[in-house]
């Protein structure tokens, strides 16, 4: 799986990118690796889509914001599918206002309102994949994230 992976980001990149695979701590015969990237805008949504098509492969990519451009923080998971969401130049996740008055307008208990920003936030994302984003003690890290 791993050459397919690289063979599908490089294809998104247009150049060649170095790929360290290592051991995944988290799970048994899982490999884990990080790459930092530079491209236009839009290239993350690009990453992320070209990685979508395996569905057992847990993915982050990130992208940065850039002048004018909000950034972007896309999750996939086995179990609960890819997720998307604006983030900004600290890397925190932006609800728009709409989506707020929504849940608020919706009525309904704090443990209501709590579970829609838990959606919005992708925290049932966050919760899985926290345990397979530790490199582990002398693993390299790459990021996935760089715009410009």
């Amino acid at each position: 799986m791993c050459p397919h992976i690289e063979w599908a980001a490089q294809s998104v990149l247009g150049s060649r990118a170095t790929f360290d695979w290592i051991d995944q701590p988290a799970g048994n015969n899982l490999f884990r690796t990080e790459v930092a990237w530079h491209g236009r805008q839009g290239t993350g949504a690009k990453l992320a889509s070209a990685l979508r098509g395996w569905e057992h492969v847990r993915y982050e990519v990130t992208e940065d914001p850039s002048f004018g451009c909000d950034g972007g923080r896309w999750s996939h998971t086995p179990s609960l599918g890819i997720f998307h969401a604006v983030t900004d130049v600290h890397g925190n996740i932006v609800v728009p206002e709409d989506r707020i008055r929504a849940a608020i307008e919706a009525g309904g208990s704090a443990a209501d309102f709590k579970r829609s920003m838990d959606l919005a936030l992708g925290a049932a994302w966050d919760h899985e994949l926290e345990p397979f984003r530790y490199a582990g003690h002398g693993a390299p890290v790459r990021w996935l994230h760089r715009v410009g």
